[in-house]
């Protein structure tokens, strides 16, 4: 079983039903690797970065087998995987991430799954930060993220555009599923956190042609990573926002 919390619950949610067929709609490292180790007859990874999917690729060459793979492909093309389906669909953080290749599909992606998903559709999501933070560690996270999605939006590039849950299942029911639970995880963010978002902010600073702009950023970002870190060695964990699982099956 997982130590992931999320992909365990999904392992208890699924129970003693065979995996089967199984569909990593918008695959990553960790939900590939995740599903590799499950008891499948095939999986079937899609991802729109073209770049992506040749890495994972190169990654996962020595758990491919011949009945599995990793597609280069966009949801908002209605000839992606036609006329397939799949026992299991997983959409891991998938809503969120779309914004960057297929814009504003969000409100038509649940129902463009629908006919691929045979027994059962499991969501991962994050909750949309709201508010101002109630504490230090919630103002800091928020900090971050914005600087985040600064450096972004300043490079030319899209930034995520993550859903609440009870927005998910409101499309979920008007789109041909039936929602069979919800769960949410409290997250407590690390240096991993910390460190991997801010490294988006510098990597970010290549595509800015303002070059003022790129040394008040750069330094921003320094000074952030340095009370971000100083935080998490006080405190050991930035308790913040949640994580969700959704549980469906089509109708």
């Amino acid at each position: 079983m997982s130590t992931d919390a999320l992909f365990k619950h999904i392992e208890l949610l699924q129970d003693a039903r065979p995996w089967g067929r199984v569909l990593d709609a918008g695959t990553g490292s960790a939900s590939l690797r995740w599903i590799t180790g499950l008891n499948t007859m095939s999986w079937t990874a899609v991802t729109a970065d073209p770049q992506r999917a040749r890495k994972l690729g190169n990654e996962f060459s020595d758990s491919h087998r011949d009945s599995d793979r990793i597609l280069a492909g966009n949801w908002s093309d209605p000839l992606l995987l036609g006329g397939e389906t799949f026992d299991v669909v997983l959409a891991d953080y998938l809503i969120g991430s779309m914004d960057r290749f297929s814009p504003y599909f969000q409100y038509r992606f649940l129902r463009r799954l629908r006919p691929h998903v045979a027994t059962r559709l499991y969501l991962v999501g994050l909750e949309p930060y709201r508010g101002a933070g109630d504490d230090a560690g919630g103002r800091l996270v928020l900090e971050i993220a914005n600087l985040r999605d600064a450096c972004i939006l300043h490079a030319g590039h899209r930034c995520h555009r993550e859903y609440p849950s009870d927005w998910v299942i409101g499309q979920l029911e008007n789109s041909g599923f039936s929602v069979e639970e919800e769960k949410r995880f409290p997250i407590i963010y690390g240096t991993k956190f910390i460190n991997e978002q801010l490294d988006v902010c510098r990597r970010k600073l290549e595509f800015i042609e303002n070059q003022e702009l790129v040394g008040g950023l750069r330094s921003r970002i320094d000074k952030l990573r340095e009370k971000a870190l100083a935080f998490y060695d006080v405190h050991r964990g930035i308790r913040f926002g949640y994580d969700y699982v959704i549980s469906a099956r089509p109708v």
